[in-house]
């Protein structure tokens, strides 16, 4: 009779819950394709109870679902997931950024911390923004057993920054889910967004509205196009003010602001989309821990043009519509 337990790991997945961004589709990607490869291991996820996660997840049999109780992200990390990691006997869990001031000893914790932007580009963020996630993510960083990071670029950062010179940190990138290499009909797509939004003939920006992502730079370009029938559509939740983004919109006159869509709490089905309609995709960001809406964006074959700024230098393959940013003119051009 064999005695070997069955490896078990605990995977803090609240941000499968959250609008689309790009730790959540780093957790779900990796996990799947994880699953796929180590079908002998059992993967709970600890998250919030949503029909459409449990049937995405429907046909990887080892990975089971953790229902969350508490609200609070601070209750849970330290009351809540401590007990649960206890009470199962995990041997691994895995957190996004910060992991748990309440650890278990024959548990071992892993910790993607994808980015630190917030200390090369402190102009975009406050300095209450700063002082609290450099001394969450400098604590998890040391404390973590596996320390993973999303691009080289990043795996710099975080060394010379947390002084982690002895300290092995493991670059796991993000992944594209396989749909997006999948062929598909292309008149389909764009008559369902134009019967579902109103909206064809269109530039696609994806990600979160804030300053770093450099939306203003877009919106600056599109005034410059010489076309009466093209559009421009971002989608993304506002997660930090963009004053100079919403400073350009609210100047714009009505001609090219009511060619001007800014979107939120779109489905996951409906973003699928977007990507697929899309005549261009943009990605003027000026800082990234790694980047995954041009990747996605490419991997359906949309034309990309994308900044080679931070992390995204390494997108040669979009050249030569990977520009300098900072030079305006050739973003224009694009």
């Amino acid at each position: 009779m064999s005695t070997k337990k069955t490896l078990k790991i605990f995977v803090d997945g609240y941000l499968l819950n959250k609008e689309h961004q790009g730790t959540k589709t780093y957790i779900r990607e990796l996990y799947k394709e994880f699953s796929k490869q180590n079908k002998d291991v059992l993967i709970y996820i600890g998250c919030f109870k949503d029909i459409a996660l449990e049937k995405e997840f429907s046909t990887f049999r080892n990975i089971k679902f953790i229902y969350f109780k508490q609200s609070s992200r601070v209750l849970r990390m330290f009351f809540e997931i401590p007990k649960i990691i206890s009470s199962n006997k995990f041997q691994y869990a895995h957190f996004q950024y910060v992991i748990p001031f309440i650890t278990t000893k024959s548990c071992k914790y892993i910790v993607t911390i994808h980015d630190i932007l917030f200390n090369d580009f402190k102009h975009y963020f406050s300095v209450t923004y700063r002082l609290k996630r450099n001394f969450l993510f400098r604590y998890s960083a040391k404390r973590a057993d596996f320390l993973l990071t999303v691009s080289n670029y990043s795996k710099d950062r975080i060394r010379s920054y947390y002084k982690l010179d002895t300290k092995e940190i493991l670059v796991t990138p993000n992944g594209v889910n396989f749909e997006y290499f999948q062929e598909f009909n292309k008149n389909k797509s764009i008559k369902y967004i134009e019967d579902k939004f109103g909206i064809k003939n269109y530039i696609l920006y994806v990600s979160r509205i804030e300053p770093r992502k450099n939306q203003q730079s877009l919106l600056k370009a599109f005034l410059e196009i010489d076309s009466e029938d093209i559009q421009l559509v971002f989608i993304g939740v506002k997660s930090i003010k963009n004053k100079e983004f919403d400073a350009v919109l609210d100047n714009m006159n009505s001609k090219y602001k009511s060619k001007v869509h800014v979107l939120q709490n779109i489905s996951d089905k409906d973003l699928f989309f977007f990507y697929k309609a899309a005549k261009i995709f943009a990605y003027p960001s000026l800082a990234e821990g790694f980047g995954i809406p041009p990747l996605e964006a490419g991997a359906l074959k949309i034309p990309v043009v994308s900044s080679n700024k931070t992390s995204m230098k390494d997108f040669d393959f979009f050249s030569p519509n990977l520009i300098d940013i900072d030079k305006f003119d050739a973003f224009k051009k694009r």
